[in-house]
C-alpha cells in the first residue's frame, strides 16, 4: 500500500463525520437541495463529497459496490484504508458509487421487501454538475416543489412507484451533495 491511500481521511475525525453526517441527513430530509462538505482529499476520480458520504457512512459491514468508472486500485484501496467496506457484486450492495452511466442499469440494485423495505441499496452517483434546476421533486422534505439536475429522471419516476421499495441515491460532485430518496415523486 503506498503511502497515498493512507491519506485523505478526516483530519478531525469526530468532528468532521459529524458535520458530514448532517449534511448527508439535511440532503437526505430536503430532496433536492444542495449541501457542500468539506474534509476529504479521495483519490481521482473520487470526488471528495463521495467520499465523505464513505468515510460517514460505511464501514466494515457494510456492502460497496464500485461500478467500472470507480474500480481503480486507488480507490480500491484508499477506501479499503480508511473504510474498511468490503466490495460486492451489485445485488449484493447496500451502497453502490460510480456514475450513472456505470451504475445503470439501475434496476440490478437490492430495491427492499415489503417486509424489509430499509434492505435496499443506496446509489452515490457522481455527477459533472448538480444545479437546483431540472426534474421536478415533490413529496416528504419539499414545500412545494424543487429542482435538481438528474440524470434520468424517468428511472427516478420509476423508482418512485415502487415506493415503499425503491432504491436511494445521493448525488454528489466535487464538494457538493444532494439526494432523492425513494419517497421523492420526480417529474
Amino acid at each position: 500500500m503506498t503511502v497515498h491511500l493512507l491519506s485523505g481521511g478526516f483530519a478531525d475525525p469526530p468532528t468532521d463525520a459529524a458535520h458530514a453526517f448532517r449534511a448527508v441527513m439535511q440532503a437526505m430530509a430536503r430532496p433536492g437541495t444542495i449541501h457542500r462538505v468539506a474534509g476529504a482529499q479521495p483519490p481521482v476520480p473520487l470526488s471528495s463529497a463521495a467520499a465523505i458520504v464513505l468515510l460517514t457512512l460505511c464501514d466494515r459491514t457494510t456492502p460497496l459496490h464500485l461500478a467500472p468508472s470507480h474500480d481503480t486500485e486507488a480507490v480500491r484501496g484508499w477506501i479499503t484504508f480508511h473504510c474498511g467496506a468490503p466490495f460486492v457484486p451489485a445485488q449484493d450492495a447496500a451502497f453502490a458509487l460510480g456514475t450513472w452511466e456505470a451504475l445503470t442499469p439501475a434496476d440490478r440494485f437490492a430495491i427492499g421487501d415489503p417486509e424489509y423495505p430499509d434492505r435496499a441499496a443506496t446509489l452515490i452517483v457522481e455527477r459533472p454538475a448538480l444545479a437546483p434546476q431540472g426534474a421536478a421533486l415533490t413529496g416528504p422534505g419539499i414545500r412545494d416543489t424543487a429542482g435538481l439536475s438528474l440524470p434520468d429522471p424517468e428511472a427516478f419516476a420509476a423508482n418512485h412507484r415502487r415506493f415503499p421499495l425503491g432504491w436511494d441515491a445521493i448525488l454528489t460532485c466535487g464538494d457538493q451533495l444532494a439526494a432523492v430518496p425513494r419517497s421523492t415523486e420526480v417529474r
